[in-house]
């Protein structure tokens, strides 16, 4: 284990969060408990410097890792619509300071002496995107997005008001082996709390970093090998996949310090600069296997300066999805039953929960998650030689487990409501196997709460509301047959009671006219122009997908399935009257770069959407991570009308209710 003298001061950050005139919140993790002032310039006003004192919670991770949230109230508003420079200034024990030139020069552009936003007084255009797995063969579409921000950083007015991060921040799921290898090395030199593991194979957190079975065949390592087959028989039906639940997760994370060190290296190049990348002892299969992905995690750590300047020059919001956690997260409610009814699923859910807490959800309502993060702060304060008491740490995990205020709200113009759709499920009650819906009846009572006479609104669902019928279709053939954990079954139609709610809260007369759907989590990216019939005054909806930020769909299959899509579900096709979307019609926007019919949109990158004064998108656009910017543009000779038949994902609604 390092001495923290041989340690930078700052491992990650400063992300900017939650940015608001009267308010800021930053995020940012230090290889010891730092003292800080924060220094702002707003243009064309005097510079302010302010004390951080009392405005600065300081959690300890480990030996040498002390993550530091900085939340701090304005006496006086800054100005919106201007940029805003800003300096985290750090003091030593001798009352000298240092800025961010000095310690983290990789956050600055060229000819900058210190990182800057905007905070915008509308929301006018943003950066939106999911899926971003290090192990992936493509570009970073955050990396691509720092580029795309460089070129307009000058003008405030082209700024983007946010960056929304939809889901699958991490893949704590779906591990390559050299991601793994690293995470166990800057867990040893920063010296990142254990735990002990209770009905593992394996006793505490050291015994699995060195169990023979740790890399690569970490199924191996649930309870007994003996109960695989029956707890693989629960959790899916039968179906070949491993328990942690993915077909890629042999790597799976376990341990609450293996998913704080992936955040580390997910965001901030500094922590590689920590470790040797030395492989562990593997056979010729695996070893061949590890070369192969170090070779693209290269590329991909190549990539992170520029990533972490982003973070550091736009205030960010971010919500989870299911790799944020394990694949099939809360899928069936079988699932939940299995997942949080034996003690070792129940600790490895519960980590990744508690990690997401600490790095992604307490910027995005600092109040609300105020009480959850002091029970963490208390149980990380509570560690003893280095390790978690168990008791404390079990029962952290089951108040976590409980809290159903993930999904927040800004009262932005136009508002932004970003969902929990993993959560707050509506399980289904005739078979345990089947879906469950997105939301239960009580979140989406709330979400009808929040919109009621707004005039325009932008939701964050990080699974499209409206997606591809045939992959829905797919995924309905295989709930009917009792598998939907083989086909991923997650979507808004799968659950008919969550259905039908969304579905009227749409047509509800006091909800909004005009409704923005930034959506991720498929893989392939598109855009559609939703209109409810018979109501010529009905609201209108764009359903706007952006995934994956580092992710694609086999090409082919994507291909498959939209030549498909296309003819199944034509104008015409009878099928359009078996699905739940009849009294809806849904009109596809065409990718300009897209080969002639295409609708879905093949290729990593990251989302941009510019809005008019009302809310309704003017501009769509994912900005590839290739360098080419797709514009998807709507077909002027078919705009959907109370009359037209054009249907591309419509069908049949459910009765309401």
């Amino acid at each position: 284990m390092a001495s923290h003298d041989t340690l930078p001061d700052v491992l990650a950050g400063p992300l900017l969060r939650r940015i608001e005139p009267g308010r800021m919140a930053l995020w940012l993790v230090a290889s010891r408990q730092l003292s800080f002032s924060l220094a702002l310039y707003p243009d064309n006003e005097s510079a302010r410097h302010l004390a951080l004192a009392g405005h600065c919670e300081c959690i300890p991770l480990g030996a040498h890792a002390y993550v530091h949230l900085i939340d701090v109230e304005l006496a006086s508003p800054l100005p919106s619509d201007v940029l805003i420079g800003y300096d985290l200034l750090i003091r030593d024990t001798q009352g000298n300071e240092s800025g961010i030139a000095s310690w983290a020069p990789h956050l600055l552009y060229a000819g900058e002496t210190h990182p800057s936003f905007v905070i915008k007084s509308r929301l006018d255009n943003l950066l939106h995107g999911s899926c971003r797995k290090p192990h992936h063969a493509s570009k970073d579409g955050l990396a691509r997005a720092d580029a795309w921000l460089d070129e307009r950083r000058h003008n405030a007015a082209e700024r983007p008001a946010l960056l929304l991060l939809t889901g699958d921040q991490i893949y704590a799921d779906d591990v390559a082996g050299p991601m793994l290898s690293a995470i166990h090395e800057l867990i040893r030199r920063l010296g990142l709390v254990g735990e002990h593991l209770e009905g593992a194979v394996v006793e505490d957190s050291e015994a699995l970093y060195a169990a023979e079975s740790t890399y690569y065949r970490r199924e191996q390592l649930l309870p007994a090998f003996e109960s695989n087959e029956a707890l693989r028989e629960r959790f899916f039906g039968g179906a070949k996949k491993p328990i942690f639940t993915s077909a890629n997760a042999a790597n799976h994370l376990i341990t609450f310090a293996e998913i704080v060190a992936m955040y580390l290296l997910v965001w901030s190049p500094q922590p590689w600069r920590l470790i040797s990348g030395q492989a562990p002892a593997l056979d010729e299969t695996y070893a061949a296997r590890f070369v192969a992905e170090r070779d693209i995690l290269d590329g991909f750590v190549a990539e992170l300066p520029a990533v972490a300047r982003l973070l550091a020059q736009v205030p960010t919001l971010m919500i989870f999805d299911d790799h944020d956690v394990t694949d099939d997260w809360n899928l069936t409610a079988a699932w939940e039953e299995s997942a949080y009814g034996h003690p070792f699923s129940h600790r490895i859910i519960g980590n990744a929960l508690l990690a997401y807490l600490l790095f992604q959800g307490w910027g995005n309502a600092p109040d609300t998650l105020a009480m959850p993060l002091a029970r963490l702060r208390r149980l990380l304060e509570a560690a003893t030689d280095g390790y978690l008491p168990v008791q404390q740490q079990d029962k952290v995990i089951v108040e976590l487990l409980r809290f159903d205020g993930w999904g927040y709200v800004l009262p932005t113009s136009p508002r932004l409501i970003v969902l929990d759709t993993r959560t707050r499920r509506w399980r289904s009650e005739r078979n345990r196997q089947r879906p469950s819906g997105l939301m239960d009846w009580e979140a989406l009572s709330e979400l009808q709460q929040n919109l009621l006479d707004e005039r325009s609104v932008i939701i964050v669902s990080p699974a499209p509301m409206f997606g591809v019928k045939l992959i829905e279709g797919i995924q309905r053939l295989f709930s009917w047959a009792g598998k939907p954990l083989l086909v991923d079954a997650e979507n808004w139609m799968a659950h008919r009671g969550a259905a039908s709610v969304m579905l009227n809260i749409f047509r509800h007369t006091r909800t909004p006219q005009n409704y923005v759907i930034l959506s991720g989590d498929v893989h392939y990216s598109f855009v559609y122009d939703v209109r409810i019939r018979q109501r010529e005054h009905g609201p209108h909806i764009w359903q706007i997908t952006s995934s994956g930020v580092k992710n694609e769909f086999p090409a082919t299959l994507l291909d498959w399935f939209d030549r498909l899509n296309r003819w199944l579900y034509a104008p015409w096709s009878p099928l359009n009257w078996f699905t739940k979307r009849r009294r809806m019609h849904v009109q596809p926007r065409v990718p300009d770069h897209a080969k002639a019919g295409e609708r879905l949109w093949n290729g990593a990158g990251i989302g941009h959407v510019t809005f008019d004064l009302t809310g309704c998108p003017v501009q769509i656009q994912q900005l590839g991570n290739d360098g080419r910017t797709i514009r998807f543009l709507a077909d002027t000779d078919s705009l959907p009308t109370t009359t037209s038949s054009h249907q591309v994902g419509a069908g049949s609604d459910p009765p309401r209710g």
